[in-house]
């Protein structure tokens, strides 16, 4: 009999239709539990199908609306921890000590949350394990709401609302849309993409699969880089007031993703079929960025693709500048976002068989 988790991704390939497919996983798993294909103590097996588990569940329903997310709870207890810090803690020192302990308060614990209740789970009963499992390590994944993200913003655009566009993309960005044009749109919807495409989708994957080579399970590594990316995203920047406060949390996102990264632009390069023109666009440009990471994920994308990205954007009323990512080629249009989703999409796909791959034969 086949392995389990080749089935599974053959449902994967062969079903698309969100429902039809996960209704798949769920009955070709009873079929293999009930003939004995997958024993309770086979955790390497295990490891193999929630990661094609959760990578379905992400890719067919992703963050349903209205849903607690683990993400949701790690922002409230940031935004709470971050309030009282910036009110009670005035000294640049201070704010940095106060930083690294929510770095390692956050990113341990909600690894060991994660650990804590798939563990607790599998003590009532194993296929419940392997359901949080599943569903803890698929909130992890990003993959579907870029893609929601994305479309969002370019349906009205394809229509010819651009006003509509514009306060969408806002939701997504931090620059002001208000007077984006057509084309400035565009390129911040790519941008928002492809940069995130590395600690959206790939990264989570990646850690996931460390995890799952380890005793721990995916769910901790996943749970824990989401809080660093997490953290990142809401204090780690060099303005104030977080410029001392994320300090530690913007370096410690920088280090989970520098790997990741490279893998993605690896990848992407091979995936382009063009490797060597996009590998030596990413050594020139990538570097300008200020960021070790988005500088190379964007512009891997952007020489795949034969566009270019960067340029001048407005936060704040303030203009500021990002280098030049690719060379200045054919426009950005609505279809070179798609193709680039579609990149992404072939990228964990590849990584997810290789690290089955990985997980059942080490």
């Amino acid at each position: 009999m086949p392995r389990p988790w080749f089935t599974f991704l053959y449902a994967m390939l062969m079903f698309p239709d969100r429902v039809l497919y996960i209704s798949r996983y769920l009955d070709i798993y009873r079929q293999a539990w009930d003939v004995g294909a997958i024993a309770p103590t086979s955790q390497r097996v295990v490891s193999g199908l929630v990661l094609v588990l959760a990578a379905g569940l992400d890719y067919g329903l992703g963050d349903p609306w209205g849903w607690l997310h683990p993400v949701q709870v790690m922002g409230w207890g940031i935004a709470a921890y971050t309030n009282q810090t910036l009110r009670w803690l005035k000294h640049a020192n201070a704010q940095r000590i106060a930083g690294v302990g929510l770095a390692i308060a956050l990113i341990v614990g909600s690894g060991w949350v994660g650990w804590a209740l798939v563990a607790a789970a599998k003590i009532l009963h194993p296929l419940l394990g392997i359901a949080v499992e599943t569903v803890l390590l698929a909130s992890c994944f990003a993959g579907r709401s870029l893609r929601w993200a994305a479309e969002e913003v370019l349906q009205p655009l394809e229509q010819g609302n651009v006003a509509i566009a514009r306060q969408r993309l806002s939701r997504y960005v931090g620059r002001d849309t208000q007077t984006l044009s057509e084309a400035e749109i565009l390129r911040a919807v790519l941008e928002t993409v492809t940069e995130n495409a590395t600690d959206g989708a790939v990264a989570p994957l990646f850690w996931a699969i460390v995890g799952a080579l380890t005793p721990g399970g995916a769910v901790p590594l996943a749970l824990a880089y989401k809080a660093a990316s997490t953290l990142d995203s809401m204090v780690g920047y060099t303005d104030l007031p977080y410029t001392h406060l994320g300090w530690c949390s913007a370096k410690v996102e920088d280090a989970l993703t520098w790997v990741p990264c490279r893998l993605t632009v690896l990848t992407i390069a091979l995936l382009s079929g063009h490797p060597h023109r996009v590998w030596a666009i990413c050594r020139r440009d990538a570097p300008q960025d200020p960021s070790p990471n988005a500088g190379w994920s964007e512009c891997a994308y952007a020489a795949a693709l034969g566009v270019q990205v960067g340029g001048s954007n407005l936060y704040r009323g303030v203009v500021k500048h990002k280098p030049h990512l690719g060379n200045l080629g054919r426009p950005i249009s609505p279809q070179i976002v798609r193709q680039a989703m579609a990149l992404t999409r072939r990228s964990l796909l590849i990584w997810l068989i290789a690290g089955i791959g990985l997980v059942v034969i080490l």
